[in-house]
This record gives C-alpha cells, structure tokens and sequence, in this order.
C-alpha cells in the first residue's frame, strides 16, 4: 500500500465514524414518529447494576405515536418508567405490570423549529470535523510529497481522492439532515 492509499484509508475511515456519530445522534433525537432508538439506550440502576432499557425488555413501534416495551422482569417496570419520564424525551408513559407504552405527543411548531436549528447545528458540527480531517489528510499528502516519499501525481491524485471521500461524507449528512427535518414536519 502506497503512503497516498494510505492517508486515503485513514481519512475515510475517520469521516465513516464521523456520519456514523451524526446518524446515531439523529436517531436518539425526537421526531415526529415515535422509534425505538429515542429509548432503547436510557441507562438505568437496578439490581446494583447501569443497564439500558434494551438490555431489560423488547421494544416495539405500535402506530401513530407509541412506543412499547415488554419488559422480561416485572420487578424492573416501575425503574424503567421512571428512567424514560427522567431522560425528558417528551414521553408520556403508562403501564399495565408487563408492559409499558410510550406515547409521544405531536410537535408544535415552535418545538419543530427549535430541533430543526438543532438538527442543522449538529450537522455543521460534523462538516466541521470533516473539514478539519481533510486538512489533516491534506498536510500529510503535502509532507510526503515535500520529503520524497510520493511523486507530485501521487499527489494530485491523492488530493482527488481526498476530495472526493469529503464529498461523499458531506453528501451523506445532508442527507441525514434533510431526512430528519423531513421527518419532523411529519
């Protein structure tokens, strides 16, 4: 493998865990339409043990608006409950011992337009880390080339290559984001 693949690699491994991070931060961030991931991670302490939500019971989406919970020990529901009304998701639970059903209530506007801005901050966050590691792939590009290590089309070919992964991973969080302002008008 050539120094210029390799820079090349590194640099699309990077921005892959960068679009991964935003995707996951987008999933946990409420929508219009209720989804297992808003729950599934809440961390809670029982049985002298922190374990999330989906390590206690099998989640479920029942349309419109709710989100079910089938936890496997009885003795865990009230914990759980008050876990998810703790992590503020705009949940209004109920429970029947076994079960235990999240309703979201619809988005107001003023509420839509707040997680809209908050959506496009976050996206601009990873733009930003995806330009700071262009860069960073670009300054080793020019240090190897300025050391003889690669030839000046290594170079420019190299840049292409860099160039191109930053595009694709902008492309992707856009994307993301118009997927997500979509699904918060819904």
């Amino acid at each position: 493998m050539t120094i210029t693949e390799e820079i090349v690699k590194e640099l699309e491994s990077a921005l892959v865990s960068v679009t991964g991070k935003i995707k996951q931060d987008f999933a946990q961030l409420r929508g219009n339409k209720p989804s297992p991931d808003m729950v599934q991670d809440i961390r809670l302490s029982l049985y002298d043990q922190t374990l999330s939500i989906r390590e206690l019971g099998s989640l479920s989406v029942l349309p419109p608006r709710t989100i079910q919970i089938t936890v496997w020990d009885p003795g865990a529901v009230s914990a759980i409950v008050k876990a998810i009304e703790g992590a503020h998701l705009g949940l209004s639970t109920t429970n029947d011992g076994q079960n235990i059903r999240c309703t979201l209530s619809p988005l107001g506007n003023e509420r839509r337009e707040e997680l809209g801005k908050l959506v496009g901050k976050m996206a601009e966050a990873a733009r930003i880390q995806i330009r700071a590691r262009r860069e960073e792939a670009m300054k080793r590009l020019k240090d190897a080339k300025g050391s003889s290590a690669i030839t000046e089309d290594d170079e420019f070919k190299g840049k292409e290559k860099i160039q191109k992964s930053t595009d694709k991973a902008n492309a992707e969080i856009e994307a993301m984001v118009k997927g997500k302002i979509a699904e918060l008008g819904e």
